[in-house]
């Protein structure tokens, strides 16, 4: 009696990255993390926290800088208000990465969450108590949208290193 044929195996099933499945650093790793997440905070409280706007030197030649970029060709919405809005996002990246490396992994996603309340903590120091600086919305969802871009620079990064390890 013939065997009847065995039905073809199903093929693997891939499962979606998620910000879990990168691996977890290193200790030493971690340490150093750690350090350049608290001189990162030091730099940021003196930044944020100074009583007079961080560009009131600087904003008038960036201005003029910009409006000569825009006489000379370069696209109108490159102006002082998109420089600013890039600037915000940067300074928040290094809270996403610092955060992804040092929490567990069931928290890792929190980085944009704590960086959106953080930024929102600033935002309101700002508008209670330094009457010189202005608050503003659109800084908390930029420097929002920096830690999310940590997050997912920190997990593209501790994947690939994953990868390469033996």
């Amino acid at each position: 009696m013939a065997q009847a044929p065995r039905p073809p195996s199903p093929a693997p099933v891939r499962r979606i990255p998620t910000l879990s499945t990168a691996p977890l650093p290193s200790t030493r790793y971690r340490r150093i993390t750690l350090v350049l997440c608290i001189l990162w905070l030091i730099v940021l409280g003196l930044v944020v926290l100074s009583p007079l706007p961080v560009d009131r030197d600087g904003g008038t030649a960036l201005r003029a800088a910009l409006a000569g970029l825009q006489q000379a060709g370069w696209p109108s919405w490159l102006d002082y208000r998109f420089v600013e809005t890039v600037a915000n996002v940067i300074m928040f990246v290094p809270l996403g990465l610092f955060f992804f490396i040092l929490a567990p992994r069931g928290w890792r996603w929190l980085g944009p969450v704590v960086g959106l309340g953080l930024s929102a903590g600033i935002e309101f120091t700002q508008l209670m108590a330094l009457p010189e600086r202005v608050a503003s919305p659109y800084d908390v969802a930029a420097n929002t949208a920096g830690s999310g871009v940590g997050t997912l620079l920190a997990w593209i990064m501790l994947r690939v290193r994953g990868r390469r390890r033996p």
